[in-house]
């Protein structure tokens, strides 16, 4: 044995459980002589034979590996697919929605609109990576134990009745998330940064400020939870009945509370109204709620009706 093989060895025991270095060792050694001796009885210079066996027989702490029955993978295929959709899934709705939630809260609550858009932003790069490592963590930690996720196992069953066409564009799905962001950020704009002044110079909200401690919370989570569905849409590809139902739900769920407010004169700002003397002539404030009804009861409606028809032209 040259001082090359000593090297090799030397280095393949560094990475394997000192009880077994022993064994490893001499079950080691002997196999690179006999690989050795086979090429020299052919008339291959030792030397020359020691270093081609050395370098066919890998990196010492592959061949260490090995022995030690030892994953050099993070994540293996046992779970990797599962790793996979697991942290897309979460990594296509957390962050978004932690993001907007952050922006809202820091352009309302803490009325500070102008750094919110970065605050969100920031919020969202964050959560990303939070998510991105911690299930890393956990799957690589399930590779390491071998626990077993009582997964079912694989089946022809299970293959999709053929390619699935997109009914769902980019273009629209785009244009879909960006009206319902606009509209996310008109609720704090309207409150801070409204365009109607009052005689003093003041900014007057267009939205009773009041709302701030009841609906308007819960009209801009139901636009967070409709940006998720139109993320959710694009990635399916086309509408789905579970994707129309949900869709129906939200479109209820902001329909309805702004039309009752619309009725019940409780969503413009009284300050507002006080402003243009017109709303307060005769029956205009009460056409203009009417004619706001009518608007988001046909929006609300065509909206549902389309995805229910979208949905069945799939399924027929």
């Amino acid at each position: 044995m040259t001082s090359l093989t000593d090297r090799y060895v030397a280095a393949t025991l560094r990475a394997v459980p000192a009880p077994r270095r022993a064994e490893i060792a001499t079950e080691l050694r002997a196999s690179i002589e006999d690989m050795i001796d086979g090429r020299t009885a052919s008339g291959e210079d030792a030397a020359a034979a020691e270093r081609e066996v050395l370098t066919e027989m890998g990196h010492p702490e592959r061949l260490a590996a090995r022995y030690a029955d030892r994953r050099l993978q993070l994540i293996g295929p046992t779970y990797y697919l599962v790793w996979q959709r697991f942290l897309k899934g979460l990594l296509a709705v957390v962050p978004a929605t932690v993001g907007v939630v952050v922006g809202v809260i820091k352009a309302t609550v803490e009325g500070e609109p102008g750094p919110a858009i970065g605050a969100g932003v920031t919020a969202a790069l964050q959560t990303a990576v939070q998510i991105a490592f911690w299930v890393t963590l956990c799957f690589a930690v399930l590779e390491r134990t071998d626990t077993s996720l009582n997964l079912p196992d694989w089946t022809v069953d299970q293959l999709p009745d053929g390619p699935v066409e997109r009914d769902v564009r980019l273009t629209d799905t785009c244009a879909a998330v960006a009206m319902l962001l606009l509209t996310l950020a008109f609720l704090p704009w309207q409150h801070l940064q409204s365009w109607v002044t009052g005689t003093d110079g003041g900014r007057i909200a267009l939205l009773d400020p009041a709302l701030w401690r009841s609906w308007l919370p819960v009209l801009a989570a139901v636009l967070v939870a409709s940006l998720a569905v139109e993320i959710a849409k694009y990635r399916a590809r086309r509408w789905t009945w579970p994707l129309v139902a949900v869709n129906a739900a939200l479109d209820l769920a902001f329909a309805v509370p702004v039309v009752m407010l619309l009725l019940t004169d409780r969503l413009l700002n009284p300050d507002l109204v006080a402003r243009f003397g017109w709303l307060r002539e005769g029956e205009h404030l009460e056409t203009v709620a009417t004619v706001s009804v009518v608007v988001i009861a046909v929006i609300t409606l065509w909206d549902v009706v389309d995805s229910v028809l979208k949905a069945r032209r799939h399924h027929a």
